[in-house]
């Protein structure tokens, strides 16, 4: 059994959605609880057991009902566990704190959380192990991590018992300390915090919270019911944003309680390791802050222990600090002490890379007491970082990547604020530190390091391109270092698109592109490899894409090398250069300048429509021929230009009806796109024609005419109805009808949407597999199409649907989202008995009657056989059971509704399954008599019965 466990839940830890293909959650569920509570299963492989709970609990709990249910059970099965098992006890802690969360039994303080709440704190004070080997001491600490799990994801739980929490951790002397030190202040930020949301709280509700007195604090709970709050401020660091943003408590200056465990808290806080100091700090922060008559001057006397740590976290905890407080805690004194420290951590030789760039970053976001410039988020230079002091941070050639490139940014932001321009000494180190890289890549640098200067070029130019001196040099030996390694030209692509981007208002971009023309079409054409010829088309497409740079050198240059006197390139017909020759070529048929291009541009496509190697790029070639010479220039921007032009150069926007050369955006949209939240659901469509078609059906039935078809004998229309299913396929399949709707979210990317192509997957084996279904389109603004899914049942029991889709959008990409679960019920599956057309309801009742018999004997007879009854009773009203038959039953009725003793109804659901109800009026209560041929049906049953009257009872 142990091994078959072991492999049951490994199957399910892996892919949880195969395994429950092969059963049910609810009967993986129950085999679950029902070997927690076997005396005869080993412990270790109950512990086993739980990690489905533990890992999946929604899975298995898919509600609030079955998760309540679900804790009842494993907290019965820890009552009865002996206290020597401490590891399972703990492993049931730590399940029961997943299902109750998860299953939001917690937020709805549902009788099983509260009750495990109880036995949570009941375990906490539980110290009778002081004394011994310390066994209990892990359970303890389990229901301490639990406590604390709870009070983070529901807020304010355990507000009530502030002065419980405090006890424990002031009496606790073992290592469990910091556990309790822990929950405590996190119970307590979460209290102070709630009643700071209050209009009309204050002092004498914070002192109720922290003494203990629940009559008072029991009122600012109920006004603000702080577990339904759906402000995330209540579970993010409030002192990490706006600090104008935190509530505050107005206590006066009588808040001595407060301060008391305030204090305590802090002169406990050594005791604990450096991260829990820091989480500590954190909360302590936030507390201070919200209530103004506790002094910020409580922390002084860590300041000195703080400010000399060599503890990452504590650092960054003094550092959210003096965010919060500023100069009403720290002097200017200890600002520029912090700031030193924060430069000679940076540069450390004893510290690791990510320390070091973590210092840094701290030195570009540093909460200065005086801040000169608000900036939320974006990186400033504090006022007392000069450039002396930030000397010691200069990059060398044998800095790494990473640290190499932030202290570039650093010192360029330092020397650009002092106005270091023309003759600072601090701007030309940082130039000759980008040639020296240069220098490095030029000499066969490693990949690494090629990346590491264009992103330093980058930087530079991001800071001084103004500088005309540095920049244009840059240009000069850029293009230098291109003419001996072309392979760099991507990189030279992606600096200059990268540096337009963010410097609009420069022309460097458009400088380097015109001198990277120059130097390729004069250079020397026997000198040329097909592997650099490659390269600088790559180049020159880039040109082309700047209406501001003539192209004639570059139409020269592409005639030149498809010369005769150069024809092997033509006759060669390499499929790649010819279609960088028609990239090059494309843009130009988009050029502003494209009227004085025209014939040189003509005789080029000409040459390579009739001479090159290749037929693809000749029919490319003739096309672009064709364009040119009938269309006007208007016709031919909207035809080829991927978009309007901004500042000259071409914004990439794709169409429908665009023609693409070569990989041009191939990337984008070959790829398939993910989008971040559904776009559009099914929702299911009630056919007002199909139920209206059913009544007819149904009303014909009732025409005595066509009667006379039918079988007199119960058991010869029994016999003619079940030959029907010797045909393949017959009454097999269900069709529900969907609207496939935009979901309100609003997105203009998705308001035009085509090739829609749905997809499901199953979430159990007791339907076929779907197949998928494709919608031409979905428009916003127009009628939703509907989407008819064809389900075929194995076995006829309601099921969840996953469902996706790949779509394109107007603008020729391809996206892949999730649609929201669709749910198939119980009565969806619901089919009118599929007798013959011919018969009327005399064949139906004939069938129903042979169906009842045959069931009720079959029960007799055999224990076993599938057949099942059962008796459903519920007080209804005579008119209020008229509605309901009207409601859920018209359409499958046998009996005639005049008939009011007694109502037969006959469900069918495929494949093969039927379930009889008769219904009638008793005395004291409203009889449903079911009668089935398949009995797991019967509990389905039940609920659909129950849910349906008790909506009947509520109108």
């Amino acid at each position: 059994m142990a091994v078959s466990w072991a492999e049951r839940t490994s199957a399910f830890s892996r892919s949880p959605s195969r395994f429950l293909s092969g059963t049910t959650a609810e009967a993986f569920l129950a085999e679950l609880l029902r070997e927690l509570r076997d005396d005869r299963a080993s412990y270790s492989v109950k512990v086993l057991l739980l990690s489905p709970l533990c890992e999946h609990p929604t899975l298995l709990c898919p509600t609030d009902s079955v998760g309540e249910e679900t804790a009842l059970e494993l907290m019965s099965v820890f009552a009865q566990c002996p206290p020597k098992s401490i590891q399972f006890r703990c492993h049931l802690l730590l399940a029961l704190t997943s299902v109750l969360i998860c299953t939001s039994c917690v937020n709805d303080r549902s009788r099983a959380s509260q009750d495990f709440l109880d036995l949570l704190l009941q375990i906490a004070q539980d110290t009778g192990d002081l004394h011994g080997d310390g066994a209990l001491r892990s359970l303890r600490a389990t229901a301490c991590d639990c406590l604390r799990e709870l009070e983070a994801c529901c807020p304010g739980l355990l507000s009530q018992r502030l002065e419980l929490l405090g006890g424990l951790r002031q009496k606790e002397t073992s290592r469990l300390h910091q556990a309790y030190a822990g929950l405590h202040i996190l119970v307590l930020r979460n209290a102070v915090y709630q009643l700071a949301q209050e209009t009309g709280a204050g002092a004498d509700h914070l002192k109720a919270l922290l003494g203990g007195n629940t009559s008072v604090a029991c009122e600012a709970e109920q006004d603000s019911d702080l577990m339904n709050n759906k402000d995330s401020s209540i579970l993010s660091s409030l002192i990490l944003g706006p600090m104008g943003t935190v509530p505050t408590l107005h206590t006066g200056p009588d808040c001595k309680e407060l301060r008391s465990v305030l204090s305590s808290l802090l002169e406990e806080s050594y005791l604990l390791t450096p991260l829990c100091q820091a989480a500590l700090l954190h909360r302590l922060i936030e507390v201070v802050a919200m209530v103004p008559g506790v002094p910020p001057a409580i922390f002084r006397a860590q300041l000195l222990r703080l400010l000399g740590t060599n503890e990452i976290g504590l650092l960054h905890s003094t550092l959210l600090m003096k965010c919060a407080f500023t100069d009403s805690l720290f002097s200017a004194e200890d600002e520029a002490f912090i700031l030193k420290r924060l430069v000679a951590l940076s540069q450390h030789p004893l510290l690791s890379t990510p320390e070091k760039l973590f210092y840094m970053d701290c030195i570009l976001h540093f909460p200065e007491n005086r801040p000169i410039s608000c900036s939320d988020g974006d990186e400033s230079l504090p006022v007392l970082l000069t450039p002396r002091l930030a000397s010691a941070l200069l990059p060398t050639v044998f800095n790494d990547s990473a640290t190499m490139l932030a202290r570039l940014n650093l010192l360029s932001l330092v020397y650009l604020e002092e106005g270091e321009v023309e003759e600072g000494k601090g701007l030309a180190y940082l130039y000759e530190h980008l040639t020296s890289l240069l220098h490095i890549v030029d000499n066969g640098g490693s990949k690494e390091i090629v990346i590491t200067f264009f992103r330093a070029a980058f930087l530079f130019l991001l800071y001084f391109c103004h500088v005309e001196s540095y920049s244009c040099s840059l240009t000069e030996k850029l293009c230098e270092l291109y003419l001996r390694h072309t392979h760099l030209a991507p990189h030279l692509i992606n600096l200059t698109d990268q540096t337009q981007d963010r410097l609009s208002e420069s022309n460097w971009s458009v400088g380097i592109l015109r001198a990277l023309q120059g130097v390729i079409t004069e250079a020397p054409l026997a000198q040329l490899t097909l592997q650099d010829l490659s390269w600088h088309l790559k180049i020159l497409a880039r040109v082309a894409e700047e209406g501001e740079i003539p192209q004639h050198s570059t139409l020269n240059f592409l005639s030149s090398i498809i010369t005769p006197s150069s024809s092997s390139l033509c006759v060669s017909g390499d499929w790649r250069l010819g279609n960088s020759m028609l990239g090059v070529c494309r843009r130009l048929l988009v050029h502003p300048t494209l009227d004085s291009l025209l014939i040189p541009l003509a005789d080029i496509l000409q040459h390579l429509a009739c001479h090159y190697g290749d037929t693809d790029i000749q029919d490319h070639a003739r096309l672009y021929y064709t364009l040119l010479t009938t269309l006007s220039k208007e016709k031919l921007a909207g035809v080829l230009a991927q978009g309007a032009s901004e500042g000259g150069r071409q914004v990439k926007k794709r169409s429908l009806s665009c023609i693409m050369a070569e990989s041009e955006g191939l990337t984008g949209v070959l790829t398939i796109h993910q989008t971040e939240k559904p776009i559009f659901r099914l929702v299911e469509l009630y056919d007002s024609e199909q139920r209206e078609e059913k009544q007819t059906d149904h009303e014909s039935d009732l025409n005595p005419s066509e009667m006379r078809n039918c079988p007199g004998e119960a058991s010869a229309a029994l016999e003619a109805y079940r030959a029907q299913f010797h045909e393949p396929g017959f009454a097999s399949e269900i069709t529900l009808h969907y609207q496939l709707t935009h979901i309100e979210a609003h997105d203009s990317r998705f308001d035009q949407l085509f090739s829609i192509r749905l997809h499901f997957n199953l979430t159990d084996n007791h339907y076929e597999e779907l197949c998928d279904i494709s919608v031409p389109c979905l428009f916003r603004e127009r009628p939703s199409p509907v989407v008819k899914l064809r389900l075929k049942p194995r076995r006829p029991y309601p099921t969840t649907l996953h469902a996706s889709a790949i779509f394109t959008t107007q603008d020729g990409l391809s996206w892949h989202t999730l649609l929201p679960d669709i749910h198939v019920s119980f009565q969806q599956v619901f089919m009118p008995l599929p007798a013959p057309t011919t018969w009327g309801t005399g064949g139906k009742l004939s069938v129903f009657k042979g169906l009842w018999d045959e069931i009720f004997s079959e029960n007799r007879e055999k224990e076993q056989a599938d057949c099942a009854t059962s008796l459903f009773c519920c007080q209804l009203e005579e008119a209020t059971l008229g509605a309901l038959l009207e409601e859920h039953f018209l359409p499958y009725l046998i009996s005639d509704p005049s008939h009011e003793e007694e109502f037969k109804v006959l469900f069918f659901l495929p494949p093969q399954s039927h379930m009889l109800l008769k219904i009638r009026s008793e005395e004291d209560a409203v009889h449903f008599s079911i009668a089935t041929d398949n009995w797991q049906l019967l509990p389905h049953t039940s609920s659909f019965l129950l849910t349906i009257t008790s909506l009947q009872e509520d109108r």
